[in-house]
């Protein structure tokens, strides 16, 4: 199996760890971590699943765009577009100047990335991964 796949599994859990942690955090709480770090666990995911089915995993953060392309490489791929809308903005926009997150957009966030993660799990089961 492709190591580049699997190390983007090792990212994905360790970007899922961040964004738990500081979803779970009590003191100096920061909702824009919580949304990019759950985007970007699903982002790196939804490329390593790319790379397993043998196809190239873009440079894009676009997750309609991978998700597209999971459904071409397995059609059984199904996940909830509302759950990608969520996570769409916490891409870029919440990184930058102008544009925050609040605690209810980053508790939706969290949660669309549960539901998108456990969508990837029995995928990754089956390239001998898990999360």
């Amino acid at each position: 199996m492709s190591s580049v796949a699997r190390e983007f599994v090792t990212k994905a859990k360790a970007d899922w760890v961040t964004a738990r942690r500081e979803a779970a955090a009590t003191q100096d709480y920061n909702p824009d971590a919580v949304c990019f770090h759950a985007q970007q666990c699903v982002e790196k995911l939804m490329k390593a699943l790319l790379i397993f089915h043998g196809q190239k995993a873009p440079k894009t953060h676009d997750l309609f765009e991978l998700d597209r392309l999971l459904v071409l490489a397995d059609a059984s791929w199904k996940s909830d577009p509302l759950d990608l809308q969520v996570l769409v903005p916490a891409a870029v926009d919440y990184r930058y100047p102008g544009v925050s997150a609040t605690k209810i957009e980053a508790e939706l966030a969290f949660a669309a990335a549960e539901r998108v993660r456990r969508v990837a799990g029995p995928f990754l089961v089956k390239f001998g991964e898990s999360i």
